[in-house]
């Protein structure tokens, strides 16, 4: 399978999809998100893969969301016209991001996130809809988006990873979690040595493929179903309005202003770790 930006190979009863952008650190372009559905289908479609690995090249899994676009140094394709009005954000952020997560989510076989180094929000929105996550000893896990207006990314997935109380910390505060941290929280369900991050994921998924895929598919849907009579899927689709409502307020139109003045993204991050410092009046 010949894809521009994800490799995809398929050992046995398992398909590795590897996002194939290190060069900025797996990054999650339009060719990306398409690449990955495309991996995605071809998988559903070998009734011998049982098991899905989905991993990141290089040093991270993923920095989330190319902010690129943002400073005039970002894809030209069809979505850019659409970005230019709420309506065609609105869909954009629908059909890339929120929906192709969701599938991967009711993906029908299991899924295993493979994860090193950064994971970082879109990009841990992303792990988050895998069945299962393996983390390397040298994962980080964050979401400092809030400090740039933006009201989580399109899936709120913190306060079912992490707890309610630790959500609000998580996302208030922009702090880092380690992959022990993770662990502890239940975000991930195992830790391992770095160099050992994929032959501990296929170890595994080679356990995970030994159950019939019928009743592999069975077990996930009722445990999915579990979270779905919570309220799981309601509540990322009520943060979803939320988040787009956000994009609409003059603070978010202000600081997507500030950020498009931006030479480089130096700058922007720059701007983002200094937050929105409050001016005292006497």
């Amino acid at each position: 399978m010949d894809l521009a930006t994800v490799l995809y190979e398929v050992d046995g009863p398992v398909a590795t999809i590897t996002m194939n952008r290190p060069e900025v650190a797996n990054a999650q372009d339009t060719a990306l998100i398409d690449d990955l559905d495309a991996a995605f289908d071809a998988a559903d479609a070998d009734d011998s893969v049982r098991v899905v690995v989905l991993a990141g090249a290089g040093r991270h899994f993923s920095s989330g969301h190319d902010l690129k676009a943002l400073v005039g140094q970002g894809e030209a394709d069809e979505w850019v016209r659409l970005r230019e009005t709420p309506e065609g954000k609105r869909r954009h952020e629908q059909v890339m991001y929120f929906d192709r997560c969701v599938k991967i989510y009711h993906f029908r076989k299991p899924t295993i996130a493979a994860v090193q180094g950064s994971c970082i929000a879109a990009g841990l929105m992303l792990a988050c809809m895998c069945d299962l996550i393996v983390a390397a000893e040298d994962a980080v896990f964050q979401n400092p988006v809030l400090r740039m207006t933006g009201a989580g990314v399109e899936l709120l997935v913190e306060p079912w990873e992490l707890g309610i109380r630790k959500a609000k910390e998580f996302l208030l505060t922009g702090d880092r979690i380690d992959a022990a941290e993770a662990w502890r929280l239940g975000m991930v369900n195992r830790v391992v040595p770095t160099g050992n991050l994929m032959e501990a994921t296929r170890e595994m998924a080679d356990k995970i493929a030994l159950v019939p895929p019928v009743t592999a598919q069975v077990v996930k849907d009722t445990i999915n179903h579990t979270f779905e009579l919570m309220g799981k899927e309601q509540a990322w689709k009520y943060h979803f309005i939320a988040h787009h409502w956000m994009h609409n307020t003059a603070t978010a139109q202000g600081a997507l202003a500030e950020r498009q003045s931006r030479s480089s993204m130096k700058d922007v991050f720059a701007d983002r770790d200094r937050g929105d410092v409050p001016t005292t009046g006497h």
